[in-house]
Formats: C-alpha cells, structure tokens, sequence
C-alpha cells in the first residue's frame, strides 16, 4: 500500500487529489514540513512524500508522473507528441504559476525576516497576471488543458489556482474562473476539498 506524507494544506493536496483520482488504497501520514515526522521518510523534511514499498519519491511533479506512468491514466505515453504538449504545460504551470506564488510566499513568510522583500510580491502579481492570461489562451475554451483528456497537469494547475486564492492573487481570467470550477467538480476534487477544508479548520 502506498504511503502519502504531507498535509491537505500544501503541495500533497495534489497526490493526496491523484490517489482518489486513481482509486487507490493509501495510507496517509499527517506530517508538517521539515518536521520530525517527515524526516523520518526523507532526510530533508520536504513534503510530499510518497512511499511505495520500500521506495521514496519526494517532489509533487515527480510522483504525480510516477503514478500516472505507472497506472497508466491522466497522462499520454512517454514519447508520443502529445506527451510532449502534456510536459509543455507542466513546465509552463512550474515556471509561470507556481513560481510567482511560490516567491511571494518566500518574502512573505518562508524567508528569515531579514532577507524578506515585501515588494516583490508586486512584480509576483504582475507576473501572475501575465500567466493566468497565457493560461487562457492556452485552454481555448477547452474543459481540460489537453482539450478533453483529464491529465495531472489539470491537477497540478488548479492547485495553483486554490494555492493563488489563498496568497489573494487575483484570478481576473472568466474562462480561467469557469475551467477551475469544473475541475473542482470532479468527484475525486470534491473528496479532497472537503478534507483540506476540514482539516483548515481545525489548524
């Protein structure tokens, strides 16, 4: 049985989302990042963290394309052109949606105070800006980002998307707004909403 570390609250919601996707039995283990707990599958603490028998894989992007490989759903075979379009948009949601949220919350909290910035996160919203409008060109119209094959790539930018509302980064894209409701009304989402919601409440 697979193990899962993390919490609902950072980047495990996307493996904890591919498990229910998947359908598969996991055993999940609540661990903060850099905790004692999480150092226990991974010298470094980072979460997630997916353990498969006696393997460790750490790294969202990683074990999101692992599971997909392995399982053979929510992705297109290695090699293929359409594989590469997949990997495309992998890369642009690390680069361009990930990166201004992840440096903004870098200078609003992560950082020792005395190497903070709070004025960059301006330059991390315009850049959000940017993307969010290159996402829509890119989804043209579509309901996933591969036209109307589910991949982890929709997993792994709707996340972003829930990880922007939280950091009060504007999604000011209405197609952008219409993709990301009904991703989220996959049943598997609607799983895992509820628990990151539940288990928010009681932080």
């Amino acid at each position: 049985m697979y193990k899962v570390i993390g919490t609902y609250a950072n980047r495990a919601l996307r493996v904890l989302w591919m498990m229910e996707e998947l359908s598969q039995d996991f055993e999940f283990i609540l661990a903060q990042p850099r905790s004692d707990e999480a150092k226990q599958y991974s010298p470094f603490g980072k979460v997630p963290i997916l353990q498969d028998e006696d393997a460790i894989i750490t790294d969202s992007v990683a074990i999101l394309t692992y599971l997909a490989d392995k399982h053979g759903q929510f992705t297109f075979p290695a090699g293929t052109l359409a594989r590469a379009e997949q990997d495309s948009y992998t890369q642009f949601i690390v680069e361009e949606l990930e990166g201004p949220l992840w440096t903004a919350a870098k200078h609003s909290f992560v950082l020792p105070e005395e190497y903070r910035v709070p004025e960059a996160k301006n330059a991390c919203r315009y850049e959000w800006d940017i993307a969010i409008e290159r996402l829509e060109q890119r989804l043209q119209g579509n309901p996933y980002l591969m036209g109307d094959t589910f991949t982890i790539a929709d997993i792994l930018v709707c996340h972003c998307l829930l990880w922007a509302g939280k950091a009060k980064f504007e999604i000011k894209s209405k197609a952008v707004q219409k993709y990301l409701a009904g991703i989220l009304a996959r049943p598997a989402a609607t799983k895992c909403m509820s628990k990151l919601f539940s288990q928010t409440s009681k932080a």
